[in-house]
């Protein structure tokens, strides 16, 4: 069976904020509002639903980048001075190209919390 996952409602608190992080510090493109939700384009196939009703944070979201994307999305994140970590519970000890087996195999990554406390991956494959 082949199923692609076409889009997520992700819960924020502040959707303006969260809206600014996806957008000008994860480099996704703003897809516009569709009331109640702010849409965030990750790619032609996949959106995040940006929805204000509030969260504890909690959620947890892996993407799978290039090479280019990854380091991209990485320079971003240090330049906004975000923690980041090498594994799932290490967000904040500024390391990266943690090794962990995900769908696509071993991949190289590393882990962000969004302005909700959601935690975010970010995954490249290499070869």
């Amino acid at each position: 069976m082949t199923v692609g996952l076409d889009h997520i409602i992700l819960n924020v608190n502040d959707t303006k904020k969260s809206l600014t992080f996806y957008v000008d510090v994860l480099g996704f493109e703003n897809g516009g509002e569709r009331a109640p939700f702010s849409i965030v384009r990750v790619s032609p196939d996949f959106t995040i639903q940006l929805a204000p009703w509030g969260t504890k944070g909690g959620e947890h979201i892996a993407f799978a980048a290039s090479k280019g994307e990854y380091d991209a999305v990485l320079r971003r994140i240090k330049e906004a001075r975000i923690p980041y970590g090498d594994k799932f519970d290490a967000v904040g000890n500024m390391r990266t190209d943690g090794e962990e087996l995900c769908a696509q195999g071993v991949g190289r990554g590393f882990y962000v919390f969004d302005p909700n406390e959601h935690l975010l991956e970010f995954r490249h494959y290499e070869g």
